[in-house]
C-alpha cells in the first residue's frame, strides 16, 4: 500500500468542480490499485469512507476541520481499487449520513438533473448526484435506513442495498452499526452488477434454490403516491415473474416498526457521535440536529424495548419474504420541489421531515430483517423518475444483481 504522503501527492485536482456534489475531486483522486472486471470506470465516494492520505468529514465543516488524514483504505473502496477502478473523488453526504434528502445544511443540496428543481435524496446525496450528472460510473455509499434506495428512486437510478454484513463496513464511519449496510448506485444495471461481483461474497448468490415468486402486497403500495403505484403494478406485470402465494402484508404494523427502528437507530447514532456533537455545539444543520437532539434523549431502556420489537418484526419480514421477492416502492414519493423545502422551512414546518417519514415507512422493512434490497428505475405517469424497490432473502445479493440486468432498463 502506498503511503499517505505518496497517495496524497496521486491526486491530481480537477477543476472546476460543483461544491454542492464533490467535496474534493480529482483526476483521478485515487488511480487504480490493480487490474481486473472494473477497469476504465470511475467511483464517487460517499464522505464517510476512509481513503488514504485524505481525512472523513461526514458531511461537516466542524467535523472536517478537526479530522486527520486517514492512513489506509476502507475495505471496500480498496476492494474496487484492486478490481481497476479509480477513485473520482469524495462525495458530498448529508451530515454524518442521518438523513434522506440531501438537503445539506453547510454545502447545498446537490442537483438532480433527472427531475430539476428538485431534491436529489441523500444521505448518499452526492454519490448519486455525480453518477447522475455522468461525473462517475458508480455512486459508492451507504443504507441505514435508505440512503441508497431513495437517492436512487429520485434521480433515476439503480442501487442496491447490500445484506446486513455482506460486504465488509471496515473503514466506514458509522451511524447506527445494527443497520449500517455498504451500497452503490450506476447509471445502468450492468455495472451495478459488476461492482456486486467484486464486492460481494459467493455466499451471496447462486443459492441452491431459486429465487421464488413476486409479492406485490396492495397494503404496501398504498403508503405510495398513486402514480408511483401505478408505475410499479405495470412494472410488476411485465417482470414475468410468478406471483408468490403470501397472506396479506402486515401494513398495520409499520408504524410501531419504524418508531423501533428509529429509537435504536438514533440511540446508536448518539452513542457514535453524541460526544463530538456536546463538544461542537450549533455545529449541525437544523434537520439533523433536531434528530441528534431526539436520539440523545433515548434511553438504554428504550433502546433494548425497541430492540425486542425489531426481533420479533425481523423474523415476522423474513418469513414473509421466505424463498421469494418483496416488491414495493423505493420511496413514498417523487422528489419533492426545492420551492417547497424553502417554503416549509421558512414557516417552521418540515417537509423535509414529513417526507422522510412517509418513506422509511417502506425503506425500514429491509433494514429491520437485514435484507438486500435493489432499486430499480421507473417513470410515473407524470414523467417524473421513481423507484421500485425489490427486497430479496438474506445473502442473496448476487441474485438480486442477476435479476436486474435479466429485467434491463424499463
Amino acid at each position: 500500500m502506498t503511503s499517505v504522503s505518496a497517495a496524497a501527492a496521486a491526486a491530481v485536482p480537477a477543476s472546476p468542480a460543483d461544491p454542492t456534489v464533490w467535496r474534493v475531486l480529482g483526476a483521478p483522486l485515487l488511480p487504480p490499485a490493480g487490474t481486473g472486471p472494473l477497469d476504465g470506470l470511475s467511483v464517487a465516494v460517499k464522505d464517510l469512507f476512509a481513503l488514504e492520505g485524505f481525512a472523513v468529514g461526514a458531511g461537516n465543516p466542524a467535523r472536517l476541520a478537526g479530522a486527520v488524514p486517514e492512513t489506509t483504505t476502507a475495505a471496500a473502496p480498496a476492494a474496487l481499487l484492486a478490481a481497476g477502478a479509480s477513485m473520482a473523488g469524495i462525495a458530498r453526504t448529508d451530515e454524518f449520513a442521518y438523513s434522506l434528502a440531501g438537503t445539506n445544511a453547510h454545502y447545498g443540496t446537490p442537483p438532480n438533473p433527472r427531475a430539476p428543481g428538485r431534491i436529489s435524496g441523500g444521505s448518499s446525496s452526492g454519490s448519486a448526484s455525480a453518477v447522475s450528472l455522468g461525473q462517475a460510473d458508480v455512486g459508492l455509499g451507504t443504507d441505514t435506513g435508505g440512503s441508497i434506495r431513495v437517492p436512487a428512486a429520485y434521480q433515476g437510478l439503480y442501487g442496491i442495498r447490500t445484506s446486513h454484513g455482506a460486504v465488509s463496513v471496515e473503514g466506514l464511519l458509522p451511524l447506527a452499526p445494527s443497520f449500517d449496510t455498504v451500497g452503490w448506485l450506476t447509471r445502468d444495471p450492468a455495472t451495478l452488477a459488476a461492482v456486486g461481483e467484486v464486492l460481494l461474497p459467493e455466499t451471496s448468490g447462486a443459492a441452491s434454490a431459486p429465487l421464488a415468486g413476486m409479492s406485490v402486497p396492495p397494503e404496501l403500495l398504498a403508503l405510495a403516491e398513486p402514480g408511483i403505484a401505478e408505475a410499479i403494478r405495470g412494472f410488476a406485470a411485465a417482470a414475468e415473474l410468478p406471483p408468490a402465494d403470501t397472506a396479506p402484508f402486515p401494513a398495520e404494523d409499520l408504524p410501531g416498526w419504524l418508531a423501533a427502528f428509529q429509537t435504536v437507530q438514533g440511540f446508536e447514532a448518539w452513542q457514535q457521535h453524541g460526544d463530538w456533537i456536546q463538544a461542537h455545539p450549533a455545529s449541525l444543520g437544523a434537520d439533523v440536529a433536531g434528530r441528534f437532539a431526539t436520539a440523545s434523549r433515548t434511553t438504554a431502556g428504550h433502546a433494548e424495548a425497541a430492540r425486542d420489537v425489531l426481533r420479533s418484526a425481523r423474523q415476522g419480514i423474513r418469513d414473509f419474504v421466505g424463498g421469494g421477492l418483496l416488491v414495493l416502492p423505493s420511496a413514498s414519493s417523487v422528489a419533492p420541489l426545492l420551492t417547497e423545502v424553502a417554503q416549509a422551512s421558512a414557516l417552521g414546518a418540515s417537509t423535509i421531515d414529513a417526507v422522510r417519514q412517509a418513506t422509511m415507512q417502506l425503506t425500514c422493512i429491509a433494514g429491520i430483517a437485514g435484507l438486500p434490497a435493489l432499486s430499480l428505475p421507473l417513470v410515473t405517469p407524470g414523467g417524473l423518475p421513481c423507484g421500485v424497490s425489490i427486497v430479496g432473502p438474506v445473502h442473496r445479493d448476487l441474485d438480486l444483481l442477476r435479476l436486474a440486468r435479466r429485467l434491463g432498463p424499463r
